[in-house]
């Protein structure tokens, strides 16, 4: 012991380097590292903490304005894309190849046209690809614009994938972000080449560009006034959404707990705990009273808990993972005082999902047995692959995004759903540009969007570690998150898991979701449905077009591939739902009188009334 620690004694070279070497000779000869590969003197000297400050002011006013999109790690991106492209002399002739193809193609197409001759469209859209459908589109000269566009996007992406010797992550962002960059200046964005749009102008006379211009002026208004999206105002927690009824029967700094009044004479013994993601406010899960899972779950004979979570703000940057983490125990710690003697049916969703089954591994590895069972919606406990979301993750991504959160103490809301709005731009923001100003039509809100519009801010140390210790190094799938100094490891849960996951996921693929078969031995019921992140779990019974599949893997089975697994699962119509119900009701145990609403020695007055403040805050 003492010559390894001898080995590891290292000094700096000088006070003005961060080179390190052995402290002694002889420590030298037991060091196998070189000074790159070694421990890195500490950084916090009064010069090099100066600089740091520096730095760190100097980036977070960049990255102010560029919505926390580092610059720096684009451009390496494509620097290195175009250094081997360069090298790639074969690659650059068959791009210059099917340059040549494409525009002959479309040569001769616009030939036959001319010549008033049939001809069959060049290149077809993508499945998901809406833009083109109308029958405006068809006809001479918008078939060949759009034509010409669309193959312009495939020749791009040839471009910037495919490239020898660079690595699949830089082809990833090359082609995201050229992308975008063609999706902006997308055909049917101006009024002179989408026919929808002049069609439209010419059989209004121009109204639908005055409404339209009122809509951008009215959407200015309630941008620069921190106002929230028309309509939303119709879809107010406690008045609209986020009805049913309960009490907040605890409150700390970090969450309120709601506890939701028993709707039938007889509940499950064992209660259950919704742990939401932090990211939105919890009323995901308690919308309009028809497409509530709070108040389906309460109808069906059970006590249900549910976090609502503080909406931090500068005063909360030091907030970290930990302090989360032990909300959950604080929750389960007064459903114990509430419902005593009995265990508790652990509900996770998204962000929040990962937290609880972080909590549920340590739980198991202390031997705390008061979950039940774990149930978790669109939920990634391996970021090995997180989807599309992994564009915006790389050690230069997350080092900007530090500075910018150092600044304000937190991510701001704004700041955040600009990357999930670039994960789906032409949907979500030149599908809407097109639809309300130029052809002047609103599109109606509904209490998914209105939720939606409705963000939280993340404190500056807890996204942090989030991030890092999560999506960067995957710590939890490979047993090295750390929680009370000890790391824990998924495969110490040993409580029937129910999983659901989403086939429109963006955020959470439901490939990435089911690794958990890898990362547990136990029971664990799989569900793939319909839908996406969020709409594929707001999936109430009587919800049209909805079909999901369901299978048990029972811990001594055999590994079934994601790709056989969706192959050979039968497909259901209807919503998952009851299905969850029952997989509940199997593993109780038995039924009670509901308990009292929060603990028995204070007054029911002293509660405040669901959905709470927090939920409400701005």
């Amino acid at each position: 012991m003492g010559k390894k620690a001898a080995s590891t004694d290292l000094k700096p070279v000088s006070d003005n380097t961060s080179l390190t070497v052995p402290a002694t000779q002889e420590a030298a000869k037991f060091d196998p590292l070189s000074p790159e590969f070694g421990p890195l003197c500490a950084s916090h000297t009064p010069d090099r903490q100066a600089v740091q400050t520096l730095d760190q002011a100097m980036k977070a006013q960049l990255a102010r304005h560029t919505q926390g999109v580092s610059p720096f790690g684009l451009a390496s991106t494509f620097f290195n894309w175009g250094m081997h492209l360069a090298a790639s002399p074969g690659k650059q002739f068959l791009l210059a190849e099917k340059a040549m193809q494409k525009a002959a193609k479309l040569g001769m197409a616009a030939n036959r046209l001319a010549l008033g001759q049939a001809s069959a469209p060049c290149i077809a859209p993508l499945d998901y690809d809406v833009r083109f459908d109308a029958p405006e589109w068809q006809r001479w000269p918008y078939n060949l614009i759009y034509q010409n566009f669309l193959m312009t996007q495939q020749w791009w992406y040839n471009a910037t994938n495919d490239i020898d010797g660079l690595s699949r992550r830089d082809e990833q962002v090359a082609s995201f972000v050229v992308r975008q960059i063609l999706d902006m200046m997308s055909p049917s964005n101006s009024l002179w080449t989408n026919p929808e749009v002049i069609a439209e102008t010419s059989r209004t006379f121009g109204a639908n560009l005055v409404q339209g211009t009122q809509n951008l002026i009215e959407d200015l208004d309630r941008e620069v006034s921190g106002k929230p999206p028309v309509g939303a105002e119709n879809y107010l927690p406690g008045r609209d959404v986020a009805v049913t009824p309960g009490k907040v029967v605890y409150r700390s700094h970090l969450f309120e707990l709601i506890q939701y009044a028993p709707q039938t004479d007889k509940v499950t013994r064992e209660p259950i705990l919704i742990v939401p993601a932090w990211i939105m406010k919890y009323y995901i899960l308690d919308l309009s009273p028809h497409n509530s899972l709070v108040r389906y779950l309460v109808e069906q004979g059970f006590t249900v808990f549910m976090v609502s979570w503080r909406n931090p703000d500068a005063e909360d940057r030091d907030l970290g993972m930990e302090d989360y983490l032990d909300a959950v125990a604080q929750a389960l710690d007064e459903i114990g005082a509430i419902v005593p003697d009995t265990g508790v049916h652990g509900v996770g969703y998204c962000l929040g999902g990962t937290l609880l089954s972080a909590k549920a591994a340590q739980m198991a590895r202390d031997g705390d047995t008061r979950l039940k069972s774990l149930s978790l919606f669109a939920t990634q406990t391996d970021f090995e692959d997180p989807g599309e979301l992994q564009l915006f993750i790389s050690e230069s991504q997350l080092s900007f995004l530090d500075h910018m959160m150092w600044d304000q103490g937190y991510l701001d809301t704004k700041q955040m759903a600009g990357a999930f709005q670039l994960l789906r731009s032409t949907d979500l923001i030149w599908s809407r540009y097109v639809h309300e100003y130029l052809m002047g039509r609103r599109q109606p809100m509904f209490d998914l969007m209105a939720w939606n519009a409705d963000a939280t801010r993340m404190p500056y140390r807890m996204h942090s570690e989030y991030l890092r210790d999560m999506f960067l190094n995957n710590q939890l799938a490979q047993g090295q998150y750390r929680i009370g100094d000890k790391p824990v490891a998924l495969t110490d849960i040993s409580v029937p898991v129910f999983c659901v996951s989403t086939t429109g996921d963006h955020v959470a693929p439901w490939k990435s979701v089911y690794k958990l078969h890898l990362l547990t031995d136990t029971d664990i019921t799989f569900v793939l449905t319909s839908g996406g992140h969020n709409a594929g779990i707001v999936s109430e019974p009587g919800h049209k077009g909805r079909t999901y599949q369901i299978k048990l893997t029972a811990d001594e089975a055999h590994y079934i591939a994601p790709d056989e697994w969706r192959m050979t699962v039968p497909v259901q119509d209807g919503s998952w739902w009851p299905e969850h119900v029952a997989w509940l009701r199997d593993i109780s145990s038995g039924q009670e009188v509901p308990p009292s609403m929060g603990r028995d020695e204070r007054g029911k007055a002293d509660y405040p009334d669901a959905p709470g403040q927090y939920v409400r805050q701005p």
